[in-house]
């Protein structure tokens, strides 16, 4: 009886240059929003992207989409917007104390986790490349780190430190119900749900934690809510083609766009210790998605 032969090789080049454009796109919106949470507070600016986000998508969704998501795919909606509203205004609210490079740095920790998050919530299999590459990267955080941090740090910065932290763990979860939510809808229809949600969730609390934002500080938040619909309709196209686990990796790359907007926006240093952490960031991915690519689909 004669084996049957091995499974077409996936094409992970369109959903790996999707997943970059997107994280890049991602990393000009995090400057944006650092500009944003500086003038009214993190927890305002994300309230009213979330609204701008919503009046954005709100007519491509329905121009585009297939009607009221079912059960299935309404309850990872709801769960991911939750989860990425608490991860983003933790993240903003430690930018605003951290430069914005370091912060990106510091969330590096999540894709490591979301590697083993994948394995348990989405059955899929580690393989040693990607955990190799993920390490790799984890060191040349290490490296940014210990730059930053191998002095005394004030109040603000341990404050902006630990709400960075906390949201690397949430968007950890955010990755994996980032694959998960792009299995059950199109990317239109995930970006305005998650614009939706956001503003939902956020906004029980605006009364006391929101002030209305002045004209000029709306025009960043539109532009950020614009970037941030088309990073995760991008990310979710990605993320419906090619498993977490080869496009996780990329997430390393956010660094080199943060670098470069923090500044350009900010004036913010790009120290030695920092380009020697991306060099080792940028092998791991490379390591880590070239061992994917090479892997026959199951």
């Amino acid at each position: 009886m004669k084996s049957q032969p091995p499974g077409p090789v996936p094409n992970l080049l369109l959903p790996v240059l999707a997943a970059m454009a997107g994280l890049a796109l991602f990393s000009v919106m995090d400057g944006v929003m650092k500009a944003a949470s500086i003038a009214v507070g993190a927890y305002a600016a994300m309230c009213w992207r979330g609204l701008a986000g919503t009046v954005i998508m709100g007519p491509i969704w329905l121009v585009r989409g297939q009607g009221w998501p079912g059960k299935p795919a309404l309850k990872v909606h709801v769960l991911r917007g939750v989860v990425a509203s608490i991860m983003a205004t933790l993240f903003f609210y430690g930018i605003v104390r951290l430069p914005l490079a370091e912060g990106i740095a510091l969330s590096f920790i999540a894709p490591l986790i979301a590697l083993y998050l994948a394995a348990l919530l989405l059955g899929e299999k580690v393989r040693p490349a990607a955990i190799g590459g993920s390490v790799l990267a984890l060191a040349g955080v290490g490296v940014i780190a210990g730059g930053k941090f191998d002095g005394p740090a004030d109040a603000e910065a341990v404050k902006g430190l630990i709400a960075t932290l906390i949201s690397a763990v949430l968007y950890a979860w955010n990755l994996v119900l980032q694959r998960q939510q792009a299995l059950l809808a199109r990317p239109e229809e995930v970006a305005f749900f998650q614009a939706l949600v956001q503003f939902g969730f956020l906004g029980l609390g605006a009364w006391w934690l929101a002030p209305f934002p002045s004209g000029e500080v709306w025009w960043l938040l539109i532009a950020s809510a614009a970037m941030s619909a088309m990073s995760i309709m991008l990310l979710s196209w990605a993320y419906g083609r090619a498993e977490a686990q080869v496009l996780v990796p990329l997430e390393y790359t956010a660094f080199v766009w943060a670098a470069i907007v923090g500044w350009i926006a900010f004036a913010e240093p790009v120290t030695l210790p920092m380009l020697a952490g991306v060099v080792l960031i940028v092998a791991g991915c490379l390591y880590a998605t070239r061992a994917g690519a090479a892997a026959p689909a199951h």
